[in-house]
């Protein structure tokens, strides 16, 4: 069975599902493909900063940014840095003035969610690949063995992206560093000690190449990024299903640490749950290919040490919204409109992002970090 979308949008992360709403708000219609069977399949990951001009521009041009800014989570911008020793190199509170916002991740799904008309999503519809046809239009194919055509393709679905090889050969390579994620649950009543170390916002604990960081969520639980310099395959030779094991691998990386840090590995609740850190080289870009484009990771994945990936992606969809209602008819100067803009912004983002590994990560840390929190030079 085949079906026909005017637009088709391949991925309901923040990024589609902005593009689809802010398409929406202009009076243009397009379905949003989706592999999950339901928006609740799996959780949506931990706090997220909404810049002011890039993530939260996004917003405003979706209408949600008061319904966004209900959904902030007040302190989150509070900041700790710490060195091995659990020395605090530099603190700063959160005065409720500053210009990056904290907020769940699957609270601001939901809201773009929530402003979707009904039938949008397309949940359960995970796409296999797709194909050129003629006069611009492509062929999606789905798991299902069903196909949908389009007249505009849209991906924005991630690192590992089914419709980037419509328009380049490169995929996301390791960048040496795994993050291993942890979670202290009702950390005030349960782990007071850890709570009270970590404060109310962000936390940094470096040394060595290699850090722990964390944040406070809403709920009351801390959610730990234990970064690591490993080989890719590092966390294969790992049964992270026995819990125990995995924190005693983990913890051979932060022998020497104080006790107070490594608490944060050794009093965690679950499963700890490794993640290669991937990207695309700074500056990615294709040559125009009509009917198609990309936005958020798919286009540009980046490491997560300047918390850009998600701002970006929110920015790439605004842009690409605006775009496409600013030349109803036209796609092709709408696809060229944006990604003028998208490509040097997202080499922009890329390139700080990777000199965030060595800001946290390099010889220096966390002075330089430091440095950077107090405008050092």
């Amino acid at each position: 069975m085949s079906t026909h979308d005017p637009i088709a949008i391949v991925g309901a992360g923040l990024g589609g599902l902005a593009l689809a709403r802010i398409l929406h708000v202009n009076g243009i219609p397009a379905t949003v493909y989706e592999r999950d069977t339901s928006p609740e399949v799996r959780t949506q990951g931990g706090m997220l900063d909404i810049h002011h001009d890039s993530g939260q521009v996004a917003l405003r041009a979706a209408g949600l940014h008061d319904e966004f800014r209900a959904i902030i989570h007040p302190g989150g911008e509070a900041v700790r840095v710490l060195d091995q020793h659990a020395v605090v190199r530099f603190k700063a509170e959160d005065d409720g003035e500053g210009g990056r916002p904290e907020v769940e991740r699957g609270r601001l799904r939901d809201l773009l969610l929530g402003s979707l008309p009904p039938g949008t999503v397309r949940w359960g519809a995970g796409v296999t690949g797709a194909r050129s046809l003629v006069d611009g239009r492509h062929e999606v194919t789905l798991a299902d063995g069903s196909a949908t055509t389009t007249d505009l393709l849209i991906g924005a679905d991630g690192a590992w992206s089914k419709v980037r090889p419509l328009l380049t050969d490169a995929v996301p390579e390791y960048t040496g560093i795994t993050v291993v994620e942890a979670d202290l649950l009702d950390a005030d009543e349960r782990h007071p000690g850890s709570a009270a170390l970590l404060g109310g916002g962000m936390f940094f604990a470096l040394g060595e190449g290699k850090g722990l960081l964390a944040h406070r969520e809403p709920d009351g639980s801390l959610h730990v990024a234990i970064t690591l310099p490993t080989p890719e395959d590092w966390a294969a030779g790992i049964d992270f299903a026995d819990t125990g094991s995995a924190k005693t691998a983990v913890l051979e990386h932060f022998a020497g640490w104080d006790p107070r840090l490594r608490a944060l590995v050794t009093d965690a609740d679950g499963r700890l749950v490794p993640r290669g850190i991937h990207a695309l080289p700074v500056g990615h870009r294709w040559d125009r290919v009509p009917g198609v484009t990309l936005l958020g990771d798919a286009a540009h994945v980046m490491p997560p040490f300047a918390g850009e990936g998600a701002n970006i992606a929110l920015a790439d969809a605004a842009d690409l919204g605006t775009a496409i209602a600013a030349h109803p008819g036209d796609t092709e100067a709408a696809l060229a409109a944006y990604e003028q803009t998208m490509f040097p912004r997202g080499a922009t983002a890329a390139a700080e992002s990777a000199a965030g590994i060595v800001l946290c990560f390099g010889e220096d840390a966390p002075q330089s970090l430091v440095d950077m929190f107090t405008g050092t030079d």
